[in-house]
């Protein structure tokens, strides 16, 4: 139906009273928070919200001075907010495609562009991609969270989940892996042969390769990182 009256429209993309977890889709590109207590999104996030709730940017030195140094080299795509307080919290980020997982005592890493926000409690720390920094624009670092809690995270499009396995290592493109499971330390390879098609400055040469057992997830999307600040 692409013609709505006002009130079918209103019908349509009300808001979904019923929903009570902490973390709800209430569609497929917007959480729902239902807060009551904190929780940590990605800053700038907020789309709306209703109740006493509090916005605090995540201070330099608030997770110790390793964490802090961590940040100042991987830009503020890994900015952190905190919601305290009570009430009803929406997130989003682009538009893109949003997956909620219950993480039981797991370890997950997510790219640092495409976290938007977990339960309070968990456990996280950024870890930076030093080596392929200077392969590509921007560099990449990845936040790693362990614990018991709710994670959301971004896509775009659908995200497809690829089986690793000892015999099976998958190669991805950097700028198109979203998330791959805790026990995984993928390396960087460069292809020569790619380097034959793209050119010499491309990120297409450069691929990440996981090893072991474990999962990678990918979108149908390459997204270009901005170059860091100094």
């Amino acid at each position: 139906m692409s013609k709505y009256s006002i009130r079918q429209f209103v019908q349509e993309t009300q808001q979904e009273e019923s929903a009570r977890d902490f973390f709800e889709l209430e569609t497929d590109r917007m959480l729902e928070v239902n807060l009551n207590g904190r929780v940590w999104a990605k800053a700038g996030s907020m789309i709306s919200y209703d109740g006493n709730i509090k916005f605090e940017r995540e201070g330099m030195l608030e997770h110790g001075l390793g964490k802090f140094v961590k940040k100042a080299f991987s830009g503020e795509g890994a900015q952190l907010m905190k919601a305290n307080g009570q009430g009803r919290l929406y997130v989003a980020d682009m538009g893109k495609k949003i997956t909620v997982l219950d993480l039981e005592g797991e370890s997950f890493f997510i790219n640092g562009n495409d976290l938007l926000a977990f339960q309070d409690g968990l456990e996280w720390d950024i870890k930076l991609m030093r080596r392929v920094a200077g392969m590509m624009a921007g560099g990449l670092f990845n936040v790693r969270l362990e614990g018991q809690g709710l994670v959301a995270f971004t896509s775009h499009y659908e995200p497809l989940t690829l089986h690793v396995t000892p015999d099976k290592p998958v190669f991805t493109d950097p700028n198109a892996t979203v998330a791959w499971s805790g026990n995984l330390e993928p390396e960087f390879v460069t292809d020569v042969q790619l380097k034959s098609f793209f050119g010499r400055g491309s990120g297409e040469s450069v691929q990440m390769k996981f090893s072991g057992n474990g999962f990678v997830v990918v979108q149908p999307y390459e997204e270009v990182y901005q170059a860091q600040q100094s």
